[in-house]
């Protein structure tokens, strides 16, 4: 799994009401092996913070499973289902629960930052 955290990602000025750090360290304390949690600077969807991408496995990748992106994961509730749905396999070995289709970006849609920049990626 990669946790953006940068200059939206993670921002306590951007989301004061998250606790970004126990976010964090719940995802790597709960998580099963042989998953980890990467930190990762901006990754260009910033008006969608936080964003976590979660990676399929080896086998499930030579499959043909693609990561999932998730966009707005702002409380405990989502990134609880988050961490079952990995439990369970996640891409393409579990299907994602309904639930967490509300939460799914597209790494490649950018929106401006508060009317700022388009971010090309």
């Amino acid at each position: 799994m990669t946790v953006c955290r940068d200059c939206c990602c993670g921002s306590a000025r951007k989301h004061p009401e998250v606790d970004h750090d126990a976010q964090l360290r719940h995802l790597r304390d709960t998580l099963p092996a042989p998953h980890r949690v990467r930190v990762s600077t901006c990754l260009d969807l910033c008006a969608q913070s936080n964003v976590l991408v979660v990676h399929p496995s080896r086998a499930a990748r030579r499959a043909g499973a693609r990561p999932v992106w998730f966009g707005l994961v702002l409380d405990g509730a989502i990134t609880e289902d988050i961490v079952e749905w990995v439990g369970a396999g996640g891409p393409g070995v579990a299907p994602l629960p309904a639930v967490l289709e509300l939460s799914v970006v597209s790494p490649g849609i950018h929106a401006p930052v508060d009317g700022a920049r388009y971010q090309n990626g």
